[in-house]
């Protein structure tokens, strides 16, 4: 049973059997953000954080593109008042980008045509697992028309594909191909035009029927070891997978390999 949360504006939010799906929706812009898409998309990721039946999450956006960047009509529209706009604008998406990577859940995103700016690159950098469509294109775009990259994606990129890499897409803002972003890891599976929506359910299913405190538990010392030595993140891992042996997930899961059968995970 789907239980629809957000069923019309700029972002669309519906919850099935544990997976949540967000997706951007002004598809007449190319997903661009204005400052009431980033809001609506704040508020979407932080219905996920309370919901305790959301497992996974998957973010898209409608139409040709998952998103072309910022909202460049409207920018332009602002004259003198967009530096004021592009403050309220900036401070929502890293908003919106803080909440998806705090999320307990993991986060896939969805890819097919652009995904470029702050916006577009940002959230892909934000997530957990992304799958892109062999015919997207991945770019920053930021300092091609005199801004600077945002949403986060100077330290996250740099992260994900190395300092000297990130140095030169979002100093010299080449177009990615599929191929290429899944080659430095930005992407995390390519698969062909019109299969996207069918291998995101695959995975967003698997991901739905794995145990939930595990994996958000491998989602926190990921991220933290990003920044940690070993010696400093293996007393942490220690105490995690201790912590998670007395769960009811973790015995369930070794009565399963005993049983041979499939483990059902409750989340506690």
């Amino acid at each position: 049973m789907t239980e629809h949360l957000l069923d019309d504006g700029p972002v669309l939010l519906n919850v099935t059997d544990g997976v949540a799906q967000l997706r951007l929706n002004r598809p007449e812009s190319s997903n661009g953000m204005d400052v009431p898409l980033l809001r609506a998309l704040h508020e979407a990721v932080l219905r996920c954080h309370v919901r305790q039946d959301v497992r996974v999450v998957v973010l898209s956006g409608a139409g040709r593109n998952f998103c072309a960047g910022g909202d460049v009509k409207t920018f332009a529209a602002k004259g003198e008042s967009l530096p004021g706009y592009l403050r309220e604008a900036t401070a929502w998406l890293q908003l919106a980008s803080a909440a998806l990577m705090q999320l307990d859940a993991p986060v896939v995103v969805a890819v097919q045509g652009y995904a470029a700016g702050g916006a577009g690159l940002g959230l892909v950098c934000a997530a957990d697992l992304v799958v892109a469509e062999e015919s997207a294109r991945l770019m920053s775009g930021a300092v091609r028309v005199g801004m600077a990259p945002d949403a986060g994606t100077t330290v996250t990129l740099g992260r994900i594909v190395g300092q000297r890499r990130a140095m030169e897409i979002l100093l010299t803002n080449p177009t990615l191909t599929a191929a290429e972003a899944a080659e430095l890891g930005l992407v995390t599976r390519v698969v062909p035009d019109g299969e996207l929506e069918s291998h995101v359910a695959e995975l967003a299913s698997q991901l739905a029927a794995a145990a939930p405190l595990a994996l958000a538990a491998t989602k926190r010392l990921v991220l933290a070891g990003a920044s940690a030595s070993v010696h400093q993140q293996l007393p942490e891992e220690a105490r995690i997978v201790a912590e998670l042996s007395g769960t009811h997930d973790a015995r369930e899961g070794l009565a399963a390999v005993l049983e041979r059968r499939t483990p059902r995970f409750e989340g506690r």
